[in-house]
């Protein structure tokens, strides 16, 4: 295998390199969640025209899934991740010209393919290449929660380049968004020469001990695909992802419920406990990941979905409870933070438990695109449930109560499915 001629040094400065380049390839995807309206002024775009920009880019990521992970069998992951980082920023440089809605449309769907079908798989893969054995929770939880601090890094840098574009008088709102575009941009594109600069230095120091992969046969393809299928490993990791996803986006729904059960939160007050819950994710991550290590990836992923879900159920009752103002703040205010931390703990996990298939190396890639198009297809389904319920109620509060229900539900199958997959783990050491 390739992590066997990879000394600790190189491990960490890979892992370094590939979280710095999670936490910087996406961001520029996403910048919606802090600069809508300008991105809607920038681009002369209507929501509806938005909406339909992050629907097409969201559908070629869950068909790019499978497929991404079989490419990562087929082409050493490094190279894959070059590709996409230097593609992401091209594409990058391209938006940042303000192009028609027609050329916007073939932008997102290249960061479909450049950060879905060439990124996911190639990276996910590689975190597992380069891990100790027994370390794949460190691994995958550095990963994970660096993401996360990388992220927020670039997001405040990006913010104070936006602010001195913008102004005093806060009106150029446009070169700023062009200024936060260009930055993300050339990033991407330093990583993409840093990591082929990694590949030519190992390559030349013979630390690479990763052969290409043989073309495939005709027929291999679905040959493997029911090989990994039959695995009950495969599903069982795939119910957890999505039972931590779920979770995941159950946090989403935070701020909101705060702000409509009238129990004196205000929307300054809301925004600030949420976004204190996105710092812990670097913290929940990494914590988590050692954690796992010491204690069994498994065993501490169970325990932070029953932790997680039973904070949620808290949530949903403590509002109903005649408490103090005071004590009912507090409290909603550490179901919160729990959650989030432990969330984060969750997501630097669920992919470690992969140490527990038991299939080649070069059927990997293709097993993690298979895990992911059953474990992320809640981004499918799950906007749709929490608009229908929230449309159903006419009470905002009774309408996040139920939905918050509806997750505690669906994370006590990933629960069960802990139990099974740590007792089958069992059972094959027993073999």
């Amino acid at each position: 295998m390739e992590s066997e001629k990879l000394s600790t040094r190189s491990r960490y400065l890979n892992l370094l390199l590939l979280t710095v380049a999670g936490g910087a390839i996406y961001p520029m995807l996403y910048m919606r969640q802090i600069y809508q309206d300008t991105m809607l002024e920038a681009f002369q775009l209507t929501n509806g025209q938005l909406g339909e920009l992050y629907s097409i880019m969201g559908l070629l990521f869950f068909i790019s899934y499978s497929p991404s992970g079989w490419l990562a069998d087929r082409i050493k992951p490094m190279k894959l991740i070059t590709i996409s980082l230097l593609g992401t920023g091209l594409l990058g440089l391209w938006y940042s010209t303000l192009p028609s809605y027609s050329m916007l449309l073939v932008i997102y769907s290249g960061w479909g393919v450049t950060t879905g079908l060439t990124f996911w798989g190639a990276v996910m893969k590689r975190i597992k290449l380069i891990s100790f054995e027994n370390s794949t929770g460190r691994f995958y939880g550095i990963y994970d929660g660096g993401r996360g601090l990388v992220e927020s890094i670039l997001a405040s840098i990006a913010l104070f380049l936006f602010s001195i574009a913008v102004g005093a008088d806060g009106t150029n709102v446009v070169a700023g968004l062009i200024n936060v575009i260009h930055m993300y941009s050339w990033i991407c594109i330093v990583l993409a020469v840093l990591c082929f600069i990694g590949i030519f230095y190992e390559k030349n120091t013979g630390s690479d001990n990763d052969k290409e992969q043989a073309k495939a046969e005709p027929g291999a393809l679905v040959k493997d695909l029911i090989f990994i299928l039959k695995q009950p490993e495969v599903w069982l990791i795939a119910i957890i992802i999505s039972s931590g996803y779920h979770l995941f986006w159950a946090t989403y729904s935070f701020s909101g419920y705060l702000q409509s059960g009238g129990w004196g939160f205000t929307a300054v007050m809301a925004g600030t406990i949420t976004t204190i819950k996105l710092w812990l994710r670097p913290v929940g991550g990494v914590a988590g990941g050692f954690l796992g290590d010491k204690f069994g990836n498994v065993k501490i992923l169970n325990a932070s979905l029953i932790l997680s879900s039973l904070a949620l159920i808290a949530l949903i009752f403590t509002p109903m409870m005649s408490l103090p103002g005071s004590v009912l703040v507090g409290l909603c205010i550490f179901f919160i933070l729990f959650i989030g931390l432990l969330t984060y703990a969750i997501r630097g996990l669920y992919w470690a438990i992969i140490e527990n298939l038991k299939i080649p190396e070069s059927k990997l890639g293709l097993a993690i695109g298979v895990i992911s198009v059953i474990g992320y297809c809640p981004d499918i389904f799950i906007p749709l449930i929490n608009g229908y319920i929230m449309d159903y109620f006419e009470n905002g509060a009774k309408g996040y109560q139920v939905y918050f229900g509806y997750t505690a539900v669906m994370s006590s199958i990933g629960i069960i499915s802990c139990f099974i997959l740590s007792k089958r783990a069992k059972q094959r050491l027993k073999v």
